[in-house]
């Protein structure tokens, strides 16, 4: 793991309204202090170090032109227990939603689908421990602060984790071209959706361990979609399902 790197106001409000703290705030020399009482107050109640840097020293920093005068450093994410994740999230719902990712390795695409697993509600998403993209400074920001409320699980062994979750009566979808049209299946009640990694899609022993497999339709001449596009819509078939079961 490495430390966190936030730029910009919302993303870095965030992150402390979910509780994270911060290890220490850059504030660029010359920010207007009322725009950013809230961020420093937050900070300093969680004891962060606080320092005021020059603006060419900042963005020497910034790993992005978004920083609006603001960096903040967050200590080495921690990972959240998979089981311990698992069963809490059973005693607060009967039908919690879960992703299970198989070896995505682009930051970018992780960030993304932690993004939309967060807008649905979905209570925590499970990685394999390699081949996958760690939970980075890109990753972060690619998630728009997302990252920074929703619980991520890393497993040794990901067919493991599938069978763990169908003893709790979990019920496990991957997602695959060979499968049932994603439309046409049942999303709803306490459901793992496994989404594969970039150019392979999901592995033959994680595919043969799933209760079923479901496809997104396509028409066009292209026949495969991005990771976390893909992700996206499944995520919210499920949503929609739910929403007009209730």
């Amino acid at each position: 793991m490495e430390r966190i790197q936030i730029e910009g106001k919302n993303p870095i409000m965030e992150a402390l309204k979910s509780g994270k703290k911060l290890e220490r705030l850059y504030i660029q020399d010359g920010v207007d202090s009322r725009k950013i009482g809230d961020i420093v107050a937050l900070a300093k109640q969680g004891k962060a170090v606080i320092e005021y840097v020059p603006k060419h020293r900042l963005e020497a920093m910034a790993q992005s032109t978004a920083h609006q005068g603001l960096i903040a450093i967050l200590p080495e994410v921690a990972y959240s227990e998979f089981e311990e994740m698992v069963d809490a999230a059973l005693k607060e719902s009967d039908s919690p939603l879960f992703i299970m990712l198989d070896e995505i390795q682009d930051p970018h695409n992780l960030g993304a689908i932690i993004r939309s697993s967060e807008c649905a509600g979905a209570a925590g998403l499970i990685v394999p421990a390699r081949r996958s993209a760690p939970l980075s400074s890109t990753a972060y920001k690619a998630s728009a602060g997302a990252m920074a409320y929703m619980p991520i699980a890393r497993v040794t062994n990901l067919t493991d984790a599938i069978n763990y979750m169908k003893s709790k009566n979990i019920w496990v979808i991957g997602a695959d071209a060979e499968g049932e049209v994603c439309y046409n299946a049942d999303l709803t009640g306490a459901l793992a959706l496994v989404i594969g990694s970039e150019g392979e899609g999901i592995r033959r022993l994680v595919k043969e361990n799933c209760d079923r497999v479901v496809s997104i339709p396509m028409t066009g001449n292209i026949n495969s979609l991005n990771a976390s596009v893909a992700a996206g819509i499944l995520i919210f078939e499920s949503v929609r399902q739910r929403t007009n079961k209730g």
